[in-house]
């Protein structure tokens, strides 16, 4: 199969989809590799990297896109590049497609076959090519967090974890799976007052007994969490339904109950965000005031870090990627089922349900049917 990648457009961000290493699988794979110049800069690969392993460097993003029968990126394709789809291409990245109708749109009028990072589940439940996105915005966004409580930024100046004979700072953070755990993480590694909240009890329990009396934990219901979040300094909403928007469990009336300055980091951002005032922001531009609480919503906070999150997101990519290039997307998910659950968009058909959900203009189509 031709597959490639090309350099991504969105504003500030710098991961690439494809490493020189990964270009040597898919040639040692017996498939032809197209990488637009230039396209590695950003995480520190060069162009010679890639012509070294195996790929052939082509001058523009059009050319690659006119060639590849499997495009490879990071971030969801944006406007400028709608007109480059063509039928039967095989888009592999993340899609985000319940918080973005024009590319839903876009992917169906083109019958692109849209396959989706952030919603292929493994049959235990694992998510796992947004697991090392989702650990890296977790562990983030407490740094980011801590960062803009700093007075210059209009944070209330605090620092996480005080020093001797000063109370350390409130983390509230909304939701215990992999951004939540990894954000608990790093809270509790710099000394901060830490309460975690979710709806699944099981997963209370579990990060009760990792990390014990270090952190609180309660159950998701509106009592709860308005009442933490009065008191908190740092607010991280990292909650996740694959594929379906994110609830707005942090509510607008909640701000002016919160202390002037204190920050609210919505890493759910890209689902439309978990916060009644979320709105996207972007690396250059990462923050804005309501109702004198800071908010950080930027929604590719990996993109900050690209180097390391390029290496992790395409360690967890490649083995489903070789599958795809090698069998085909049919045979791929006959071969690995999983991959059905990843398929959003195939010939002009929406197939994924959550999706589907977040509209009503839509009629959802069970991938299993068409293939």
């Amino acid at each position: 199969m031709k597959v490639g990648s090309v350099k991504e457009i969105k504003n500030n961000e710098f991961r690439v989809g494809m490493t020189p290493h990964n270009v040597k699988s898919y040639k040692n794979a017996g498939h032809e590799v197209y990488i637009e110049k230039g396209a590695g800069l950003g995480s520190g690969f060069t162009d010679k990297e890639y012509e070294d392993a195996g790929a052939i460097m082509l001058d523009t993003a059009k050319e690659v896109w006119d060639t590849v029968e499997m495009m490879i990126k990071v971030k969801e394709p944006l406007p400028e590049e709608y007109e480059l789809f063509h039928e039967g291409l095989i888009l592999y990245t993340y899609l985000h497609l319940a918080a973005d109708k024009p590319q839903t749109d876009a992917l169906l009028d083109g019958k692109v076959k849209g396959v989706a990072y952030e919603t292929l589940i493994e049959k235990d439940g694992s998510i796992p090519l947004l697991a090392p996105m989702s650990q890296i915005a977790g562990r983030l966004s407490v740094q980011e967090g801590a960062k803009y409580l700093e007075k210059r930024y209009g944070g209330e100046g605090v620092l996480l974890s005080g020093v001797p004979g000063t109370p350390k700072a409130n983390v509230v953070i909304l939701g215990a799976g992999t951004v939540g755990t990894n954000a608990c993480k790093i809270a509790v590694g710099m000394g901060a007052n830490v309460t975690i909240i979710d709806i699944d009890l099981k997963r209370l329990a579990y990060l009760d007994d990792i990390f014990g009396a270090r952190i609180q934990t309660l159950a998701s219901n509106d009592a709860n969490i308005e009442h933490a979040v009065k008191e908190a300094d740092l607010v991280v909403g990292s909650v996740l339904i694959p594929g379906k928007s994110a609830p707005k469990l942090f509510k607008k009336a909640y701000l002016k109950e919160m202390r002037p300055g204190a920050v609210f980091v919505d890493v759910a951002v890209d689902q439309g965000g978990c916060g009644e005032t979320t709105k996207v922001t972007y690396h250059d531009d990462p923050i804005y005031i309501v109702d004198g609480v800071v908010h950080y919503c930027v929604g590719n906070m990996p993109g900050a870090v690209p180097r390391t999150s390029t290496i992790a997101l395409t360690n967890a990519t490649l083995n489903y990627g070789l599958l795809i290039a090698g069998k085909g997307l049919e045979g791929a998910c006959k071969e690995r089922p999983a991959l059905y659950s990843a398929i959003n968009t195939y010939d002009g058909k929406l197939t994924c349900e959550n999706v589907a959900k977040s509209y009503e203009c839509y009629e959802y189509t069970d991938i299993h049917s068409l293939f």
